[in-house]
This record gives C-alpha cells, sequence and structure tokens, in this order.
C-alpha cells in the first residue's frame, strides 16, 4: 500500500475544507470503514478551524502510519497561536471561549484512539490525533 503523507498550511477557511477532505481521501486509500472516514475528516475539520478561530494561521499534518502489526492515520495539527491557556477547561465538555457548543476537542478525543495535547501560552499548541484501522469494516 502506498499512501501519501501530506502537509496543508491553515490560513482560510478553504484550507480547512481541503484538509478535512484530505484526511478522508487518505483513509479511505488506507482502507478505513466510511463511518471512520468521516470521523477522521470531522476531527481534521475542527482542528483545522480551532487553528484558524484561535491562532489565525497553522498545519495540518496527515501521516499514514504503515507497519506489519497494525496501520493507522496520524494527524498533527499545530500552531504559534497564543496558546490554550487552561488545557483542563479547554477539555471540559460544553466549554467554549468561542461561543460555540464547546464539544470540540473533547469529541475528537472520544472519537480517535490516540490524543495528545501541547500547548504553551504564547508559543502555540500541537494537538496529535491518531485512529487505527480496524480489523473489520462495520460499513462501506
Amino acid at each position: 500500500m502506498t499512501v501519501q503523507s501530506c502537509t496543508i498550511d491553515i490560513v482560510s477557511d478553504i484550507d480547512v475544507m481541503y484538509a478535512a477532505m484530505t484526511a478522508r481521501r487518505v483513509s479511505a486509500e488506507m482502507g478505513f470503514s466510511v463511518t471512520h472516514q468521516y470521523l477522521n475528516a470531522t476531527a481534521t475539520s475542527e482542528l483545522s478551524r480551532n487553528i484558524l478561530v484561535y491562532a489565525k494561521q497553522g498545519r495540518i499534518e496527515i501521516l499514514p502510519l504503515l507497519n506489519a502489526e497494525k496501520n493507522g492515520i496520524k494527524i498533527i495539527a499545530e500552531d504559534s497561536g497564543p496558546g490554550i491557556p487552561d488545557i483542563t477547561k479547554a477539555m471540559t465538555e460544553h466549554y467554549s471561549t468561542g461561543g460555540t457548543m464547546g464539544v470540540g476537542l473533547p469529541g475528537v478525543k472520544r472519537a480517535m484512539d490516540e490524543f495528545e495535547l501541547i500547548s504553551e501560552l504564547n508559543k502555540g499548541t500541537r494537538i496529535t490525533i491518531i485512529k487505527w484501522l480496524q480489523e473489520v469494516k462495520d460499513d462501506g
């Protein structure tokens, strides 16, 4: 299987959409179920949107993880923005500083198999998520 990794600069709404579509496409190429393709795309969209709203610019890396033991997709969202002042609050359901419903980061964490958030004030944020490819396809 040859699936290419890619990096997408996030500076506009179009980039957010492109990142989500790319995550879905890479997921499909790797053999993820339709459900997991869209979970990966939705998580990527949420992370990209957060970059745009809170940091104004950053990047998304989409990396296929291909090895003999198990395959998956790693998505890294990184920016040099203001950072997250209170990670515990940011990871609380229904907490929002942007006037949204506040389900973004907790929802991304729930949808993924692995989730890591590193943020430093006035230096930026890096969120790494991984979804492992399941042996049994549940649809599509």
